[in-house]
């Protein structure tokens, strides 16, 4: 053979080497969970109970928070007459002393059940008046059946007494004709 060497068929290189796949930074996240199981309930406890809380709605309404001091009651009393005539109630000087004598006999149990401040609640429908004073402070009124007598002897349409424990604490009230 002449001077020239042959040379064996020679396979084409790849020009670059062959990617293999990344492996992932993050596993799979997890499915969602699906919706929580429902409490599942003791045998022999009875439900817990809760009272519900005052609720004055549609209707005029308005309301005073006052400190625990022995000038609130008269405050308060003033108060509710005064929105009650600017509502165009309360014309006569006898429905004035009626409301205003409930009103003060209200925050008074208020204020003798010791709590930081009372909040008195003055709302009108349907031709009567609904007054209400809370004291923020929990435990059993002082006198209530005396109270609601006294507040009855007046000529309200209604009255009562909630002192079950509450946020709002111990709550009277009294409805009366307008």
């Amino acid at each position: 053979m002449d001077g020239a060497r042959q040379e064996a068929p020679v396979e084409p290189r790849p020009e670059y080497p062959p990617r293999t796949p990344t492996p992932p930074k993050n596993p799979p996240s997890p499915p969602p969970p699906g919706p929580p199981a429902p409490p599942q309930k003791r045998a022999g406890t009875p439900p817990a109970r809760r009272r519900a809380a005052a609720l004055i709605a549609n209707r005029r309404a308005a309301n005073w928070a006052l400190e625990s001091a022995p000038w609130s009651q008269a405050k308060t009393a003033a108060k509710v007459v005064e929105q009650l005539r600017s509502w165009g109630y309360l014309t006569s000087a006898a429905q004035r002393e009626k409301y205003t004598a409930v009103t003060r006999l209200l925050a008074g149990a208020a204020l003798g059940d010791g709590g930081q401040r009372i909040t008195v609640h003055v709302a009108d429908q349907d031709g009567a008046a609904l007054i209400m004073a809370l004291s923020h402070q929990d435990g059993p009124g002082q006198n209530d059946e005396t109270l609601l007598e006294a507040i009855a002897a007046l000529g309200v349409l209604s009255c009562g007494a909630d002192t079950e424990r509450d946020e709002a604490g111990n709550r009277r009230w009294a409805l009366l004709e307008l």
